[in-house]
């Protein structure tokens, strides 16, 4: 493995880590308390960090951007088990599906909306037809035929 000058990353402090991925030094701080980064310390007990932590900052940043959760990215970094890796990934999944189908509706509503010609939107037959899709069907009153 080559070391952090190797690779062309001198050793980086907190700031500059924090700096270069635009965060603030806290939160890396907080993924380390979380078991996310593991800096090395010089003689001071300062943290460095080297060319391994800046690609761990960049997965944890590109797994948070998908919607996953810390404790996620802690239990996926701690397995290098495929079938682990399904199990934590499959219902991450799943809850994105519904988050995309949600989006796509809202969408839907929005577009909707700005392409209705009709002066009052509720009489627009694509509001109608959402709302009477949420309604669902009509079912009578208890007590009456």
């Amino acid at each position: 493995m080559k070391s952090s000058e190797e690779s062309g990353v001198g050793a980086m402090s907190i700031g500059a880590l924090a700096a270069r991925f635009g965060l603030a030094s806290h939160v890396l701080r907080h993924w380390e308390s979380m078991g996310l980064l593991h800096p090395g310390r010089d003689a001071g007990g300062r943290r460095r960090y080297g060319a391994d932590d800046l690609t761990r900052v960049a997965i944890i940043l590109i797994c948070k951007e998908a919607g996953l959760s810390l404790g996620t990215i802690r239990s996926l970094s701690a397995t290098v088990d495929r079938a682990t890796r399904h199990e934590i990934l499959r219902p991450e999944a799943e809850a994105l599906r519904s988050r995309i189908a949600a989006a796509r509706a809202s969408l839907e509503l929005i577009e909707g909306g700005l392409n209705c010609e009709h002066e009052d939107v509720t009489q627009c037959p694509n509001y109608r037809r959402l709302i009477a899709e949420r309604v669902g069907p009509r079912v009578p009153a208890q007590g009456r035929a």
